[in-house]
């Protein structure tokens, strides 16, 4: 086995093959794929009624169109220069797939917490991602491109020293690290006034999310018994989305084998504490942006008391965008896959956190907790202050993130310790918001022309 100089050494070595400078560079190819028709690709199997609220979503500014065209960018950053460094990728780090959330031991953590597209592949990718949202949002606030190269340049910073940092670190320290959510508020406090109020506004938000809020906000008791309130679109009983041929091939032994399929995927522990719940309702919930029209569902579980509930949400999933791209581990299902990246990844995992496959389909579905505790800066209110420190928090984390899954001493090695790989990230991250706007602009134009049906307010 090698030392971690021996690693870093080699990391260092890598930059005679590609070098740093050539991170920068980003222009669209002659053949690059129509963004519109990769998105439209996606939507093959998705539920159509929902559709028009996803591009509706998109359609309102460039970085809700970033937010949900994960595919698009996938594309663009395959053929750009890699170390050859591999670790597990968000896959979708943009700045809106951040936030607070409780841990099992009911402690507010800060940390990464989409993992729809988790894949093995280069770090650089989220990286660039990351880099490149934060200049979108940026333009977005009205902050001159001064100030966004800047942004850019702080979530490279900010990742390439915390993983100098972390390739110091013994293994399970990097392993058992976390970024509380009171340290967040406490830097993003002493960024500026907004940035303190927004950062008091997301733990206290988060606080507040308990099963007992969420049973209140999304549930009423009718005839003695709990169930979802009716919200259409964004929120329909399942039994109100099936077809009569689909609601006479579920019976109640395939809601049970789903159910044992699921419990099945989670340590045995929280089986026994599943046990003292049984299903009493389910509803399609609509939420997100480029997730939307995917099967979204919730299920609201309920003990032997009339106080002892819980909701839990199901959502499909699908192949990850980066899988034509890059090579990874074979999964039994896509939901596996989520599952497997989010707990590799995350420095504390929803213990409801398991997969199942579809009662009459073989679609693929993850479990997990329905708002817990989460909660969330909106990035639209931060000032340049503000939105810098965020920037470079949620840089940290990610890094922290690959370093559990990837040669942290070789990428810092690559890294280095001068701004070498930030001015080219900054540089790419500048360039492709530029493409993200045209981008934009062509699904404005989409919708204008009636190409694509989009439902704006919703």
């Amino acid at each position: 086995m090698t030392t971690a100089r021996e690693r870093k050494m080699a990391g260092k070595a890598l930059r005679q093959r590609v070098p740093r400078t050539s991170h920068g560079a980003w222009a669209p190819g002659p053949d690059r794929p129509d963004p519109i028709g990769l998105l439209q690709a996606q939507d093959t199997g998705r539920l159509e009624n929902l559709l028009p609220i996803k591009y509706g979503r998109m359609v309102e500014s460039p970085f809700a169109f970033l937010r949900g065209s994960a595919a698009v960018m996938a594309a663009d950053l395959a053929p750009t220069p890699v170390s050859g460094l591999q670790v597990q990728l968000c896959g979708d780090a943009h700045l809106s797939n951040f936030g607070v959330f409780a841990t099992p031991e009911r402690k507010l953590v800060f940390d990464i917490n989409d993992f729809d597209e988790t894949h093995p592949g280069p770090w650089e990718w989220d990286l660039k991602r990351l880099a490149a949202s934060a200049v979108v949002a940026g333009r977005g606030n009205g902050f001159a491109d001064e100030v966004n190269r800047r942004l850019a340049m702080a979530v490279s910073r900010s990742y390439r020293q915390a993983m100098l940092r972390l390739a110091e670190m013994r293994a399970l320290d990097v392993w058992y690290y976390q970024v509380e959510a009171d340290r967040v508020m406490e830097v993003l406090e002493q960024a500026s006034k907004r940035a303190k109020k927004s950062a008091r506004r997301m733990v206290a938000k988060a606080r507040t999310r308990t099963q007992a809020q969420t049973l209140g906000k999304l549930t009423e008791v009718v005839d003695g018994r709990r169930r979802f309130l009716s919200d259409p679109p964004l929120l329909v009983h399942i039994t109100d989305t099936l077809s009569e041929k689909e609601k006479a091939q579920v019976s109640e032994q395939d809601v049970e084998r789903v159910w044992q399929e699921y419990l099945h995927s989670l340590p045995e522990e929280r089986r026994l504490l599943l046990s003292h719940f049984r299903i009493s309702d389910g509803a399609l919930r609509v939420g997100g942006v480029g997730s939307v029209g995917t099967r979204c569902t919730i299920v609201l579980l309920e003990g032997d008391t009339d106080d002892d509930a819980l909701i839990l949400q199901q959502k499909e999933a699908g192949p990850s965008v980066l899988a034509p791209y890059v090579a990874g581990r074979d999964y039994a299902s896509q939901a596996e896959r989520v599952v497997v990246g989010q707990r590799l990844m995350q420095a504390a995992s929803d213990i409801f956190l398991g997969w199942h496959r579809g009662a009459w389909s073989d679609r693929q579905y993850y479990w997990r907790q329905l708002k817990d505790m989460k909660g969330s800066v909106d990035v639209a209110a931060l000032d340049e202050a503000g939105l810098e420190t965020y920037v470079a928090v949620c840089s940290a984390c990610l890094a922290r993130a690959h370093a559990r899954t990837g040669d942290a001493a070789g990428i810092a090695g690559y890294a280095g310790k001068e701004e070498t790989l930030d001015r080219s990230i900054a540089d790419f991250a500048l360039a492709y918001a530029d493409q993200t706007e045209r981008d934009h602009q062509m699904l404005v134009e989409a919708v204008a022309s009636g190409r694509i049906v989009a439902e704006t307010g919703i």
